[in-house]
């Protein structure tokens, strides 16, 4: 059997597995996905994989009993067995009482911007080329480069005993690279994220990191304290990921999160953040395309989570809002932040005196309530002087609440796709400068 089904053959062995079940209620939820990689370090490729994952999970539900079980082999010997494994392991298992049950057929607005066959069909050797490209570049100029370069292709569908279907395929590459200096004193650093491979532009991403590596070289301490800084989409996307992942209705309401008012009350309706900033979800939306359905079945929609810096929405669970008698709205497949129309270099032109951050990394929350954050900066911290990078500085710990940046900001770049080099995942972000951004410490990092 193919790793990566069609739609009508997802289609044929979710039915079959929903014939074997007696449960009250039966969902399946089946995927395949294939992964390549090839990996580099002091300019030599040291490792080339591949994996394959197929995995069927089957959740049998007696009432509000209810169990769950997954199997990577698909004959029908195995089908029934994991069927009748997730109903035995209901029948043991005590009552949830927030089980909600199954959703019946749904409709969703189906697309295929997430697939794209030239990325589906790159092997070792589309890898080996993109990823000699690169280390050409390094070894002329001395530097010394280690990146990463990964690929998938896969689908995932679930059905249930109610009619449902769900269906979606996706392919996407990411590219991560270091580049340094042969002293070690000097660090650059890039990442790109795309569905579509023949975006990913190996050449021209190294570039941008051996500049930053030579740029780099001998940085000069300078005092912490706060200062006007220019993130870059990589450092800013760290930072608004702890916003995104924190938009949970039911952490608010119970007083958990800093999406919380006294009194049970969630700041839906307030204003939180400069009002040029706008954060929505669109699966169907070209440069970052998501899943047109969540893990439970629901439709994924168009959603404004945050509108001018005001709250618009939070994640409602069924459950959740089963409770507080709303609709409910999963947590998006995507996020995008809207950005401004200045490019990196206007905004560096614009600044009087303030520091160009490359990349923020070693993430770590300090006060949820304030979603203030701590981490470093690294791979290329630059002064900026009478709006031109004067020197290299050396690298600071901050201490920052994303909340309180977007209500410091000065300017908003055009958005773009941008890797989180945290979670891995792909957002799209502007640039963004940002007034008396905190640095509380120096480190030696490079």
């Amino acid at each position: 059997m193919s790793v990566i089904l069609t739609e009508e053959e997802a289609k044929a062995l979710l039915k079959k597995v929903m014939s074997y079940s007696k449960s009250d209620e039966c969902e399946a939820n089946l995927l395949g996905n294939i992964r390549g990689n090839i990996r580099y370090a002091r300019n030599e490729v040291s490792t080339s994989g591949a994996l394959i994952n197929q995995n069927l999970q089957v959740q049998s539900a007696f009432g509000k009993k209810v169990g769950v079980a997954t199997i990577d082999e698909f004959d029908d010997a195995s089908l029934e067995k994991v069927v009748r494994r997730s109903e035995e392991l209901a029948r043991l298992a005590p009552e949830n009482p927030e089980y909600v049950g199954l959703l019946g057929p749904q409709q969703y607005k189906s697309h295929s911007l997430g697939y794209v066959e030239d990325t589906a069909n790159i092997n070792p050797d589309t890898r080996a080329d993109m990823v000699f490209k690169s280390l050409e570049l390094a070894r002329a100029q001395k530097l010394v480069a280690a990146g990463f370069l990964e690929d998938q292709k896969g689908f995932s569908a679930m059905m249930n005993s109610k009619g449902l279907f769900a269906y979606y395929k996706d392919s996407g590459i990411n590219f991560s690279l270091t580049v340094r200096t042969e002293d070690g004193t000097g660090s650059g650093y890039v990442t790109r994220g795309y569905n579509d491979v023949k975006k990913l532009d190996t050449v021209a991403a190294t570039k941008i990191a051996m500049q930053k590596a030579v740029g780099s070289k001998n940085a000069k301490a300078l005092e912490p304290g706060k200062y006007t800084v220019i993130l870059e989409p990589t450092a800013a996307a760290v930072l608004l990921e702890s916003i995104y992942f924190d938009m949970d209705a039911r952490s608010a309401d119970e007083g958990r999160s800093f999406f919380s008012k006294q009194g049970g009350k969630t700041k839906i309706g307030d204003k939180i953040v400069d009002e040029r900033v706008t954060i929505f979800s669109d699966p169907a939306y070209p440069a970052l395309p998501g899943a047109p359905w969540a893990g439970d079945g629901q439709p994924q929609e168009k959603v404004t989570w945050i509108e001018k810096g005001v709250v618009k929405n939070l994640a409602y669970s069924r459950y959740w809002a089963q409770q507080k008698k709303v609709k409910p709205l999963p947590f998006p497949s995507n996020v995008i932040m809207e950005g401004g129309t200045a490019t990196l270099e206007e905004m560096i032109k614009s600044t009087k005196r303030g520091i160009l951050v490359t990349k923020l990394w070693y993430i770590r929350p300090v006060d949820p309530q304030t979603l203030l954050q701590t981490g470093l900066t690294r791979d290329g911290t630059f002064l900026i002087e009478d709006g031109k990078i004067k020197y290299p500085v050396k690298n600071f710990r901050f201490n920052e609440s994303p909340i309180i940046m977007l209500n410091n900001l000065e300017m908003l770049g055009k958005t773009e796709r941008v890797v989180s080099t945290e979670s891995n995942a792909n957002y799209m972000v502007p640039p963004m400068k940002i007034r008396e951004f905190t640095f509380s410490s120096l480190s030696d990092a490079v």
